[in-house]
């Protein structure tokens, strides 16, 4: 467990126009797992009605509301005050990562940006939520995929995709088969943990999005792979592909006699 000294501080920054009031629960159990959020801000017009629901959750929580005026019919100024106080609070060199609820896309250039000052930043938002947005942060999390399963024996409150439809994403096959590959040993068998760092360090991922609470149940729902169990480590490799039958041979024929 993380001590006071080696707690990461996250600057929690919600984009109150276009995320759901109703998680906040789950989300700030969620950014608690990376560190603390010391910072915790929401912004939007207060004004609109559109968002009174964000208003009961603020002083629950010690969400600080930013006040932000529609300066011009059709645009979100709340997008830009957001973008200019994460950059802000980068330059003051105080924070180890950031927490951006939102399922708006115009977010993927400043998380770029975070992401090159070596910052972490999580992404919270709802499945509507554009893929440059998702695939921008460092993880992004489904709002949908967090808190207690709707049905009994449920794996998340997502419900969990069907091998047929986990093969028939490329982008994650190719993703958990690279990751296999190049953490595996002479018999190709990987440690877990290794793939899913390997994972992490290359794209935005997390298995709740599929419906699996755990790396290891995606992966192994997928029926691609082979899981292993040790005491302490569980281990994963591909299946071997089967082999083809064998041809009989047969002997060479005489070429009939002039």
């Amino acid at each position: 467990m993380a001590t006071a000294e080696t707690e990461k501080r996250i600057a929690l920054l919600i984009d109150a126009d276009n995320a759901p009031a109703a998680k906040i629960d789950a989300i700030l159990t969620e950014v608690a797992r990376y560190g603390v959020a010391n910072v915790r801000r929401a912004y939007g017009d207060w004004k609109n009605p559109h968002i009174k629901g964000w208003e009961a959750t603020l002083h629950e929580y010690a969400i600080r509301p930013i006040q932000q005026f529609a300066y011009s019919r059709g645009k979100n100024a709340s997008d830009m005050a957001m973008v200019i106080d994460a950059m802000d609070l980068l330059y003051a060199r105080n924070l180890d990562g950031f927490a951006i609820v939102s399922s708006d896309a115009d977010f993927t250039p400043l998380v770029m940006r975070l992401l090159t000052d070596g910052v972490k930043v999580y992404g919270f938002g709802e499945k509507k939520t554009p893929e440059p947005f998702v695939n921008a942060c460092s993880k992004f999390t489904y709002v949908e995929a967090l808190g207690q399963p709707e049905k009994a024996g449920a794996t998340t409150a997502t419900e969990p995709r069907s091998a047929a439809e986990l093969r028939g994403d490329p982008r994650l096959l190719q993703m958990l088969r690279g990751a296999v590959d190049s953490t595996g040993g002479d018999d190709g068998w990987s440690p877990l943990g290794a793939v899913g760092h390997q994972i992490s360090n290359q794209a935005s991922f997390d298995p709740r999005n599929f419906g699996y609470r755990k790396l290891s149940d995606l992966i192994e729902a997928t029926g691609v792979f082979e899981v292993r169990r040790d005491e302490q480590i569980i281990w994963v490799r591909e299946k071997p592909k089967p082999r083809a039958a064998a041809k009989a041979k047969r002997a060479p024929r005489k070429r009939p006699s002039a």
